[in-house]
């Protein structure tokens, strides 16, 4: 009997262990690592500080190398020469940044220039929270993995001379400045200075600090700092002019741009060494607490399982059924790198740098960072409301901290520095779209007092520029930048403020920002049916050509994109739009040109909801069905290039994710969706008690799978239309979707 009770308990684990797997075996980190999708293959834990990243994109070896052109990402699938692994690392965004705190196994004789004992390398393997690959030069087997806070390596060296390397003077962009200091033959800590995202604001640089611990005492250990060229007299002088010092057992702090440290071991055998790596944008000192807290006693392997299974757990929040197993990976790989950013910024104790003075606060939370709203406003937070509505509960609250800290919301923040990146006000999007879909644990009038801050203070205000004009006017003329784009995206947050306001039952703001709202119909040209930039109120800009701007062409009044790819980009208005076009069929017959003249750019955010938008004229929403599923088998693809281009921090994921289970967000900020034809037959949304009634949101499609759709059911009951509101779908909904030719 107790031998039958052992074995049932045995196959229970055994079974356990399989379904562990099951959600994160469908993960390919490979999507998005060519075609300039900028994701990343290395370790890293869900929302970690930390990943590990292989670094391939320095040296004329490779295709794309970093100095030669605007690169944002450390790893691109087509190159083949590796100098390193990162420690800190973005994913997905369209500037460079990070990819810094560069270690590198090698063999044989110490040789600090990256572009000297770089290496090929083959057999790579990523999944969540795992990979690794083998250094053709040196016969090493590199494997990594990583909790929120550290970065974990594991060597496997052959037999005799081996090296580690630390590389402090190698990093993504070329701003410099670090610290090293060997503290022991099994660790060593410092700095890298980093910052100027865009090669912008390079006065607002900041440190990340680190701690390595090495599993093996180095027999030898040294730093090295590569000296500056001198000229003239004084150059002659000095024995070391332009060349690398090399400083053996050297343990006082080095500081400098080009440096790093070195630890040579003399192997008899096969040997593994560890390397776990503590991260910190506060101090040493937390970046020491955080390794050995996330780490202290667990070897990699039982890294690895850990940081598995925390992926695996998020990912199981939507199981879906039916499909093929590249419908399955291209899906559940875009839902993990929604779950890279935004990330965590704070310490194991709570400690993190605050915005504008970068002193030391602390929360009981998590701080998150990388808040890219300009694309993430439009899909990602809706889904983390939707699916993981506790995280998105405290983003809201670090973009009040933020508030608090520096007096304004996040535009695009990075790392408690705001890099005012892109054009409009969107953080008030997501604050309102949060609230109105039932997330209500955070201060609601801090938050409105926010908004409407950012929307009404006309001097010295960082998130609406022209907002003189825009209030005095309406709307932007050409002297602003981007004057058409700007003017519809500071409509949209009107729109959502509006929302809020009716809400909260502020009826005479409500009025205000409302009408706000629609003033991009000043821009409407009915000739053209299409926005058209302003010199003054009474004067068109002439020449007008609605194409220029295509491929990131320089053009006036619109920002990244031309006035096609904008025109139907006022989702909280497609009403007063279709008005505007002379009705229904104008309004659909413009919008078709858009995907017959090829004027749609999937890769951009502007006009990503486009799809969606034949949803409003009856008749037409088989369109919507049509697009959907030809964009997504022609863009998304279970390959390295199967994203349509940069996945800007998991906005063309979020896209994806949303129209393979059949609803889309499209008009931020109201809690509602729109309904397409679902690519699985059945999908579970396991929602959250703390936040909704219902325990599961099931949608299910039924009939033939090439066909449109005939009948829509919520809860078994007939529902009308193309449209469905959040709180029908999280009280526990069924929504079946029934297709026939």
């Amino acid at each position: 009997m107790t031998k039958n009770k052992f074995l049932i308990v045995a196959l229970l684990a055994c079974h356990c262990i399989s379904n562990a797997q099951e959600f994160t075996s469908y993960v390919n980190p490979f999507i998005g690592t060519s075609n300039f999708g900028a994701t990343n293959p290395g370790a890293i834990a869900p929302r970690g500080m930390v990943s590990v990243s292989p670094f391939n994109v320095s040296g004329k070896q490779n295709i794309l190398e970093k100095d030669s052109r605007w690169l944002s990402n450390p790893y691109v699938h087509e190159n083949t020469f590796l100098t390193g692994f990162s420690h800190v690392n973005l994913s997905g965004v369209g500037c460079p940044d990070l990819g810094v705190i560069l270690f590198m196994p090698t063999t044989g004789k110490v040789e600090t220039n990256h572009l000297l004992y770089g290496s090929t390398y083959t057999d790579e393997i990523a999944k969540p929270g795992y990979y690794s690959t083998n250094l053709d030069r040196y016969n090493i087997k590199v494997e990594t993995t990583a909790t929120t806070r550290t970065g974990v390596s594991k060597y496997t060296f052959p037999k005799g001379e081996s090296n580690i390397l630390l590389n402090l003077g190698l990093g993504l962009t070329n701003e410099q400045g670090a610290s090293i200091k060997i503290v022991s033959s099994t660790e060593i800590e410092g700095m890298r200075t980093v910052g100027s995202f865009c090669y912008y604001k390079p006065e607002e640089a900041y440190p990340v600090y680190f701690v390595a611990k090495f599993s093996e005492p180095a027999d030898d250990f040294g730093v090295w700092k590569k000296m500056n060229i001198y000229h003239g007299i004084e150059g002659k002088w000095m024995p070391y002019n332009g060349k690398t010092r090399l400083k053996k057992r050297f343990r006082k702090e080095v500081v400098g741009d080009s440096i790093g440290s070195y630890f040579k071991y003399h192997f008899d055998k096969t040997t593994q060494v560890e390397i776990k790596v503590g991260v910190s944008y506060v101090s040493i000192e937390n970046a020491r607490e955080n390794l050995e807290k996330e780490t202290e006693n667990l070897s990699f392997e039982d890294i690895y399982k850990k940081t598995s299974l925390e992926w695996n757990t998020l990912l199981s929040k939507i199981k879906v059924e039916g499909g093929t197993k590249d419908d399955k990976t291209i899906f559940y790989t875009a839902l993990y790198h929604t779950l890279i950013h935004p990330n965590t910024l704070n310490d194991y104790n709570g400690e993190y740098p605050s915005m504008a003075t970068r002193e030391t606060l602390k929360t009981s939370e998590t701080r998150f960072t990388v808040f890219s709203f300009w694309d993430t406003y439009r899909n990602l937070h809706s889904l983390m409301s939707l699916v993981y509505p506790k995280q998105q509960s405290n983003m809201v609250k670090s973009m009040l901290n933020i508030y608090d800290e520096s007096g304004w919301l996040p535009k695009w923040e990075l790392n408690a520095t705001e890099t005012t990146t892109m054009v409009g006000d969107p953080a008030g999007i997501v604050l309102a779209d949060t609230y109105l879909k039932g997330i209500r644990d955070f201060d609601i009038d801090k938050a409105y007092e926010a908004m409407v801050k950012s929307a009404s203070q006309l001097d010295n205000n960082p998130l609406r520029p022209g907002i003189k004009e825009y209030i005095s006017t309406g709307y932007l003329t050409t002297k602003n930048s981007g004057s058409v784009s700007t003017t519809q995206e500071y409509n949209i947050s009107d729109f959502s403020i509006a929302l809020l306001a009716k809400e909260l039952g502020k009826k005479e703001d409500y009025k205000r920002f409302s009408k706000r709202s629609i003033s991009y119909r000043n821009f409407f040209d009915k000739k053209l049916k299409l926005l058209r930039p302003k010199k003054d109120a009474q004067t068109w800009y002439t020449p007008f050509d609605p194409l220029a701007g295509d491929n990131f062409t320089k053009n006036i009044g619109f920002i990244e994109g031309n006035s096609w790819q904008y025109t139907f980009m006022v989702t909280h208005d497609t009403k007063g739009l279709i008005k505007l076009m002379g009705g229904k069929n104008s309004f659909a017959n413009q919008l078709q040109k858009v995907f017959d003249e090829d004027h749609f750019d999937m890769a951009n955010e502007p006009d990503i909801g486009y799809p969606f938008l034949f949803n409003y004229v009856k008749g037409k929403e088989w369109k919507t069905q049509k697009l959907v599923k030809e964009l997504v088998r022609e863009y998304f693809k279970n390959t390295p290039d199967g994203l349509p281009g940069n996945d800007d921090t998991g906005t063309m994921s979020a896209w994806l994710v949303y129209s393979m289970m059949g609803i889309y967000p499209i008009s931020p900020g109201e809690p509602s969706y729109t309904i397409t034809a679902p690519m699985f037959d059945k999908i579970t949304v396991e929602l959250d008690s703390r936040y909704y009634k219902g325990k599961t949101l099931v949608i299910t499609k039924e009939g033939d799978k090439d066909g449109f759709i005939r009948k829509i059911q919520l809860n078994n009951n007939t529902h009308k239309g193309y449209f469905i509101e959040h709180s029908d779908l999280v009280n526990g909904a069924k929504l079946n979707i029934i297709l026939e030719n």
